[in-house]
């Protein structure tokens, strides 16, 4: 029997089949998903921000920021048996919700993450297979091990897999 393992806000988790594996309530935050081709280990965080250097908190949730959270994702699977090789990545969200008139990146919270995202992963050497980033909707996404396929449900537009 399969289960749905769910992902909360600033946080990560690990799947393996036959279960599958969501987050909810994606903005502008990032919901990334790393996976094994060989050895159907995969896992999911869902990212807040985008660096933890501006974290004034004592202790550090590494799930919340991109900079941490893919390395701290990339280093459980690893230790569950995942090979650095064969990861693959596919992410969704990072929309910008609102619309400031100041322009300031500051406020570019969503584009910021998908970027800061992408960078952890470059530096791990994971390849972004597919994304469905940007917009203005929310989105849910869930991922199945073994079809390695993301299904998002993103608001007022319905479900695509990719």
């Amino acid at each position: 029997m399969s289960e749905v393992i769910k992902v909360g806000m600033a946080d990560l988790k690990l799947a393996a089949p036959p279960n599958t594996i969501r987050t909810s309530g994606l903005g502008s935050c990032v919901g990334v998903v790393i996976y094994d081709e060989m050895t159907n280990i995969s896992g999911m965080a869902h990212v807040m921000l985008p660096d933890s250097s501006q974290s004034k908190q004592v202790t550090l949730n590494t799930a919340k920021y991109a900079d941490t959270a893919i390395k701290e994702l990339f280093n459980k699977m690893i230790a569950e048996g995942a090979r650095s090789y064969s990861l693959k990545a596919k992410m969704a969200g990072g929309a910008q919700m609102f619309t400031f008139q100041s322009g300031s990146d500051v406020m570019r919270i969503g584009p910021r993450n998908v970027e800061a995202v992408k960078l952890a992963l470059k530096q791990l050497r994971i390849p972004v297979l597919a994304s469905d980033v940007g917009g203005k909707s929310g989105r849910t996404i869930e991922f199945d091990p073994v079809t390695k396929k993301l299904h998002i449900r993103t608001v007022n537009q319905g479900t695509v897999a990719i």
